[in-house]
C-alpha cells in the first residue's frame, strides 16, 4: 500500500503544477470578474420580478417546501446583493465569498442529491457541474483577492489551484452530455446552421479537450479561453433569441444561466493572466 501511495505522488504532485500554472494576480480585477457580477445582478433582478427559483436550474426537491417563496426572495437578495459586491473594490471579497457558500449550497443541496440517487443519468452530473461551473468563477475572485497564503485550500494560488480543478471535473460532464444527448443538443442548434448533430458532437469534444488540456497544461491558456467563448457563442445563438421571441421568465433564465456558466470559465481565464498562449508545461509563470 505504501508502494501505492508512493507511485501516486508524483502524478498527484505533477497535477497540482499543472493547475498552478502562471496564477495571475490581476484576475481578481478582470473583465471575467465584471461579467460574472452583471449576470449574478441580472438573476437576483429575475428573481425578485418573479418571486420564484431559476427554473430547472434551480428546481426544488421538495414537493411542498414551506415558505417557499420567502426562499426564492432571499435567493434572489443573495444573487443581486453579491453582483453588486462584485463591483466595488471593499466589497468585492466578501461577496465573492458569500456567492462561493451560496453556489456550493446550491450544488450540494439541489443538485447532489440526483447524482446520489440516479447516477447512472449523466444529466444529474450535468446540472451539478453547470452550477460548478459557475462556483469556479466566484471561488477564483475570493482566492485572489484574499491574503496571498499558500497553505490554505481556499485562498492564494492553491485556492485558484483547485477552482480550476473543479473547473476540469465539471467541463467533462458537460462535454458527455452533448454525446449521451446528442438528438437533445442537435435540437438546439439554430435550424439556420447545417450539420446539427456535428455541431453537438464538436462542442461536446471541445469542453472535454478543454478541460485536459487545462489539467495537463498543454496551452492552457488558449484552452480556457476557447471554452470561454464558446459557452459565450452557444449563449447568444441558443439562448438570446428566446429572450426576444418570447421574452417570459424562463427565456430569461435559460439566458442568465448559460451567460454565468460562460462566465465562470472567463474568470479562470483572468487568472492565466501574462501566460504564453502557446505555453506547455507546469514550469510556465506569469
Amino acid at each position: 500500500m505504501h508502494f501505492i501511495s508512493r507511485a501516486w505522488r508524483l502524478p498527484l504532485r505533477r497535477l497540482a503544477d499543472n493547475l498552478s500554472v502562471g496564477v495571475a494576480s490581476r484576475a481578481a480585477s478582470g473583465p471575467g470578474r465584471i461579467a460574472l457580477a452583471l449576470v449574478m445582478i441580472g438573476l437576483g433582478v429575475r428573481g425578485l420580478a418573479t418571486g420564484d427559483f431559476a427554473g430547472i436550474w434551480q428546481r426544488i426537491p421538495i414537493a411542498h417546501l414551506p415558505a417557499r417563496e420567502p426562499i426564492a426572495y432571499l435567493c434572489a437578495a443573495i444573487e443581486l446583493a453579491t453582483g453588486l459586491g462584485l463591483l466595488t473594490r471593499r466589497a468585492a471579497r466578501m461577496s465573492a465569498a458569500v456567492l462561493s457558500v451560496y453556489l456550493l449550497l446550491w450544488v450540494v443541496l439541489l443538485e447532489l442529491p440526483a447524482v446520489i440517487v440516479v447516477p447512472q443519468v449523466e444529466a444529474t452530473w450535468l446540472g451539478a457541474a453547470e452550477i460548478a461551473t459557475i462556483l469556479t468563477g466566484a471561488w477564483v475572485v475570493f482566492a485572489m483577492l484574499s491574503p496571498k497564503q499558500d497553505g490554505r485550500f481556499l485562498t492564494g494560488t492553491r485556492g485558484v489551484r483547485h477552482a480550476r480543478a473543479l473547473l476540469v471535473l465539471s467541463l467533462l460532464p458537460i462535454g458527455l452530455a452533448h454525446f449521451v444527448y446528442a438528438a437533445e443538443t442537435a435540437g438546439f442548434v439554430p435550424s439556420w446552421l447545417p450539420w446539427h448533430y456535428a455541431w453537438a458532437w464538436l462542442t461536446g469534444a471541445g469542453s472535454i479537450v478543454a478541460a485536459m488540456a487545462i489539467a495537463f497544461a498543454v496551452w492552457p491558456r488558449l484552452a480556457a479561453t476557447l471554452e470561454a467563448a464558446m459557452l459565450g457563442v452557444i449563449t447568444l445563438l441558443v439562448w438570446l433569441p428566446g429572450v426576444f421571441s418570447d421574452p417570459g421568465a424562463d427565456s430569461w433564465t435559460g439566458f442568465l444561466i448559460s451567460s454565468a456558466i460562460a462566465c465562470g470559465v472567463w474568470v479562470v481565464v483572468d487568472s492565466y493572466r501574462g501566460v504564453p498562449w502557446f505555453g506547455v508545461g507546469h514550469r510556465l509563470h506569469a
